[in-house]
């Protein structure tokens, strides 16, 4: 029950650092930039998809993956040429008219995840100290192995990248607080 109490008291904390991160610090818009003719530019675009759905200007079709000469082709055809990662939603955001649904789900995620950290933290008897290191240590992990590797493989801004980190770590630091001080003192 303790382990459950700390994973709620977790999750409220997080999602409120998150709401702290994106309304008032600068941390959840870092790389967000503000395009100019955003009209032109959805009409544009909609002729080129296949409905909802996340796509990389230019790329190359999967099956050509394997094929040499389509591959290298394509890379010449396209070396230096501007590259987009765009999600196409073609029935608009829905949260630019109401946030209340994506807040509740994403007060679900925050809770669902501090209650994967609260159980991990309630698996040995760790002091306060550990246990806010490993949650931490958690909010780095799950920062490696999602923002990173989009800066990577998907070209997103490194600053919005060093953003989404320090969100998490930040974010994971502060909650793991709270969940370490909700499961109380084990053994150092």
């Amino acid at each position: 029950m303790r382990t459950i109490m700390a994973g709620l008291v977790g999750g409220i904390v997080f999602f409120l650092w998150g709401a702290v991160a994106h309304m008032m610090l600068p941390i959840g818009t870092m790389g967000m930039k503000l395009p100019t003719d955003q009209q032109a530019v959805l009409a544009a675009i909609a002729p080129t998809t296949h409905g909802a759905g996340v796509y990389e200007y230019p790329s190359i079709a999967p099956d050509k993956w394997n094929d040499d000469a389509a591959v290298k082709a394509f890379n010449d055809a396209n070396h230096g040429s501007a590259y987009a990662f765009v999600i196409y939603q073609p029935g608009g955001n829905p949260a630019h008219a109401d946030m209340t649904p994506n807040l509740i789900r994403q007060f679900a995620s925050d809770a669902l995840s501090a209650l994967v950290v609260a159980f991990v933290l309630g698996l040995g008897a760790f002091g306060l100290a550990k246990r806010v290191f490993i949650a931490t240590a958690l909010g780095a992990f799950s920062a490696l192995t999602v923002s990173v590797p989009y800066w990577n493989w998907y070209m997103f801004p490194l600053d919005f990248t060093i953003g989404s980190v320090m969100e998490q770590v930040i974010g994971w630091l502060i909650a793991g607080i709270a969940i370490a001080l909700v499961l109380g003192r084990g053994r150092r």
